[in-house]
């Protein structure tokens, strides 16, 4: 069957380019010939796509983006990465995604994820589905960042650092440390907040897992446990959840430390000294 393409003439696709059915490629866009192009996606003026990248069905790719180019890694010694951007993703304009470093790694985005003009992904990423970063969020390399998350504008994200899924991160925020998922912070130093609970409620999570979550949370950050000891009574005390075995596989396979357990005892990171959310997690609240 003929494919159904739009590609301007001033555009630049390069011999061995793959193009699926129904691509825009709009004015002075340039895709070079590695790269792989899913049906329905429209590649928006001035774009640069480069590298061994594919983008995803019905992703947007807008002007002055720039996909799959040399990581900035210094270690980088010419290996073959790849870049793989997720269906039905919006990259707004001057993006960068930057390849990846180490002989066949990736550079990952999943499906549905908005990533907001200015924003940087870095070498060996991985931003989960359903993501949104708002304006110039910045990722350092090896950052994780799960599943439904949302990250304020401005954020700095250290390398090897990794944000839970529906997690909030306010804008301006400095993340050192792993944030852990359905939670709401912000800040330089980050402070966690309490749980995400806008987010929850807004993604259908019903009340008692919300109840449950809080539980495990106030275990976590309220109780002057040490976090192992916070998370054997939450294995002890609380239904194990899909939700709850995520809280403690992800508070367990930190690597960098959580946010409030990496430089002082929990007792003395007490949320009682954010006024704003000294009473949350209230039943009413949940």
């Amino acid at each position: 069957m003929r494919k159904s393409q739009n590609i301007h003439p001033t555009a630049i696709v390069e011999s061995g380019a793959k193009l699926g059915s129904n691509v825009t490629i709009e004015a002075y866009a340039i895709v070079k010939g590695t790269v792989t192009i899913e049906d329905n996606v429209t590649i928006k003026s001035h774009a640069y796509i480069d590298g061994y990248t594919t983008i995803g069905e019905g992703t947007t790719i807008w002007p002055f983006a720039a996909i799959g180019t040399k990581t900035a890694d210094l270690k980088f010694r010419g290996e073959k990465t790849f870049v793989v951007i997720g269906k039905n993703c919006e990259i707004r304009e001057y993006v960068t995604i930057n390849s990846s470093c180490q002989e066949n790694s990736v550079v990952r985005v999943g499906d549905g994820c908005l990533i907001m003009a200015y924003c940087h992904v870095a070498h060996n990423c991985e931003v989960g589905n359903r993501v949104i970063m708002a304006n110039g969020v910045q990722l350092a390399g090896h950052v994780v960042i799960e599943d439904f998350a949302v990250i304020g504008g401005m954020a700095a994200v250290h390398q090897f650092t990794r944000i839970g899924c529906y997690a909030m991160v306010g804008g301006f925020s400095r993340v050192t440390h792993d944030v852990p998922p359905y939670t709401i912070g912000g800040g330089s130093p980050y402070k966690i907040g309490g749980l995400n609970l806008v987010g929850l409620k807004r993604n259908g999570f019903p009340y008692e897992v919300r109840k449950e979550l809080a539980r495990a949370f106030k275990l976590t950050y309220r109780s002057g446990l040490s976090l192992s000891e916070a998370l054997e009574r939450i294995q002890q005390d609380i239904e194990p959840s899909l939700y709850i075995k995520h809280w403690m596989q992800f508070c367990r396979a930190s690597r960098r430390g959580l946010i409030g357990f990496h430089r002082v005892e929990p007792s003395e990171h007490s949320m009682e000294e954010i006024p704003e959310y000294a009473e949350m997690l209230e039943d009413d609240d949940l």
